[in-house]
């Protein structure tokens, strides 16, 4: 006979790695499932402003050099042609475009002859906590910014950039490098805050009506915060490295930003573990409210069943039919005339007692 065991839903593996074993380092397999790129321009100085998409990644040198900086962005890594030219005119390493490709990878910091390369990933709920990567290229006068597939937060530095709003227009390419890496650390905070709503919304239930469903959801939930500290731990050490190592690329003045946003990543740490912790709390609430209900139930039994011990001895006594014809001792109340009615009331008398008495002792009520 087959035995039985427990089924729990399979979860996505973490790292779908796509080179086979032993491959030429620097080689660029692509994932058959990513979007085409999709590539915007955006060149800018502290009084004008253009923003384009182009088709051909061949088109991108005519906006380096004419605007003090430019923003290339690239949704999708859908095609390795596209990646093998922005390697050709940023002079990128193979090894560097192999960690694009190869969306697994772990915040970093790398720094090159003419660019430095930073990795981030950036959040994503939808049903469970994701995360996307983020390739970030710094450059002398610009920046180029690599994802996964269409849709990020950054759309509140574009709209500072259309608006001539804070200090993005007015600084070189660091401080909008900056900028982006400080966009994907808030990006956390809305993602805790719902599992801030979700851990509220579990004790709720905890202590309405617990069920499987109730442990179901603080695991899953556990689950997406260790996801969240495996992210966000490299990630405030890849900010670390950017304040604390010196590079020709990231000014003095972008260090200080830096700190500001490092900070926010130890916010974001503390909040985790907070959350984390509170989640361990809700097992074990959950253990202690099913405990506590299971005792209340056993307690009502176990009332039922001493009230019934008199009756029923009551009702044996009178169950045993000694014939009082035989002798006078033999159950003389059998000839009574409300001897039935007395036998009733003997119960009621006793039920009435004993509730009384399980309540002054406190054990109901």
């Amino acid at each position: 006979m087959a035995s039985k065991r427990m089924l729990w839903p399979r979860r996505r593996p973490l790292i779908r790695r796509r080179t086979p074993p032993g491959a030429a380092p620097g080689t660029l397999v692509i994932d058959p499932q990513a979007p085409p790129p999709v590539i915007s321009v955006i060149a800018y100085g502290p009084d004008e402003l253009v923003e384009e998409t182009i088709d051909d990644p061949r088109a991108i040198p005519n906006y380096l050099g004419k605007w003090p900086i430019t923003w290339i962005n690239v949704d999708g890594l859908g095609d390795a042609d596209t990646i093998q030219a922005l390697g050709e005119i940023f002079e990128l390493h193979p090894l560097v475009l192999e960690d694009v490709v190869h969306t697994h990878q772990r915040p970093k910091f790398e720094e090159y002859d003419s660019h430095t390369f930073i990795i981030t990933r950036m959040p994503q709920f939808e049903e469970q906590f994701r995360t996307e990567q983020v390739s970030i290229f710094l450059g002398a006068n610009y920046v180029l910014t690599l994802q996964e597939r269409p849709g990020d937060c950054f759309e509140p530095v574009r709209k500072r950039l259309r608006n001539q709003r804070g200090l993005v227009r007015r600084h070189a390419a660091d401080y909008l490098a900056y900028a982006l890496l400080d966009a994907v650390i808030d990006s956390y905070f809305p993602v805790l805050e719902t599992y801030g709503e979700r851990l509220d919304d579990l004790e709720a239930e905890i202590s309405e009506h617990p069920g499987p469903a109730t442990v179901a959801g603080i695991q899953q939930t556990k689950h997406d915060l260790q996801a969240v500290r495996r992210t966000i731990w490299p990630q405030r050490d890849t900010l670390n490295a950017l304040i604390r190592d010196v590079s020709p690329l990231i000014s003095d003045t972008t260090r200080v930003f830096l700190r500001d946003c490092y900070d926010h990543s130890i916010h974001i740490m503390e909040l985790v573990e907070t959350y984390h912790e509170v989640a361990a709390g809700l097992i074990e609430l959950y253990m202690s409210s099913v405990g506590h209900r299971m005792n209340e139930i056993m307690k009502v039994l176990t009332i039922m069943a001493t009230i019934f011990i008199p009756l029923t001895f009551i009702a044996g006594i009178y169950g045993m039919n000694f014939n009082p014809s035989v002798s006078p001792w033999n159950m003389p109340e059998l000839n009574w005339h409300l001897g039935y009615p007395f036998a009733l009331g003997l119960m009621v008398v006793v039920v009435v007692g004993m509730l009384f008495y399980f309540r002054r002792k406190r054990w109901i009520g």
